[in-house]
């Protein structure tokens, strides 16, 4: 069982399930909801809430709220793991870890995982953030010495109008961020429905696409030392690792 500590209820919540049970692994999936400390009315108030919604005994704390026993879990939000570098993205899972005594991650640590399995260096982002945000995620991958060549931010809405994103609007967005200088395209947004068209966005692409979802799910089964493979789900799901 993986355990995944979501954002916000009802959204986008079924693509890590529809996705999971495309994996030869088939691991069962439980979610737990991390409650927000603040309501986000104003742009500038936002990092400020991503910040308390991501404060370690917060984590932990939901993370008590399991009804099963995970093997292993997952802080399933990237902006909320990436904004303040690795060494915070780290004290996050470390937390985690110390209180369940399982493996921890989240979505940001599992970009970093799967880049360095494909050994990629140099990435386009196709990121739903404002500027900013997707500045600081490429600051964030930059640590660990992968280059963001090109970006294109969406600055789209909250999680629930990306939840509601369809298939056409996904396909612009990467087909925005492909460059010929990167070798793959990382879409760093777990609110939107992306497992049913990993093979069409790397075909979209002519590359790799790494998304919110395959990565956390791959990253959570690779921590447990289980195969995640899967067709038609990309090159990082395309054979065991």
């Amino acid at each position: 069982m993986i355990g995944l500590l979501y954002p916000t209820r009802d959204c986008a919540e079924d693509d890590f399930t529809a996705l999971a049970g495309c994996l030869d692994a088939r691991p069962g999936v439980e979610f737990a909801y991390v409650p927000w400390a603040r309501r986000v009315v104003e742009r500038e108030n936002v990092q400020n809430a991503v910040r308390e919604l991501s404060e370690p005994d917060r984590l932990v704390a939901t993370a008590a709220k399991f009804t099963t026993s995970p093997r292993v879990v997952s802080w399933a939000c990237t902006s909320c793991s990436f904004l303040d570098g690795v060494a915070v993205a780290k004290t996050q899972t470390d937390a985690l870890t110390d209180a369940l005594d399982i493996p921890a991650s989240s979505t940001s640590l599992a970009f970093l995982a799967a880049a360095h399995r494909l050994g990629l260096e140099r990435i386009a982002l196709a990121s739903v953030y404002a500027p900013e945000i997707t500045d600081a995620f490429a600051a964030f991958l930059a640590e660990e010495d992968i280059a963001t060549v090109h970006a294109v931010s969406a600055d789209a809405g909250s999680d629930r109008d990306l939840a509601t994103w369809d298939s056409a609007q996904i396909r612009d967005l990467v087909d925005s961020a492909a460059s010929s200088d990167a070798q793959a395209v990382l879409l760093p947004e777990t609110a939107l429905h992306t497992a049913p068209l990993l093979a069409e966005l790397e075909k979209l692409a002519g590359k790799p696409v790494l998304t919110a979802t395959q990565v956390t799910l791959w990253h959570c089964l690779t921590l447990l030392g289980r195969p995640a493979a899967g067709p038609g789900l990309g090159a990082l799901l395309a054979h065991p690792h």
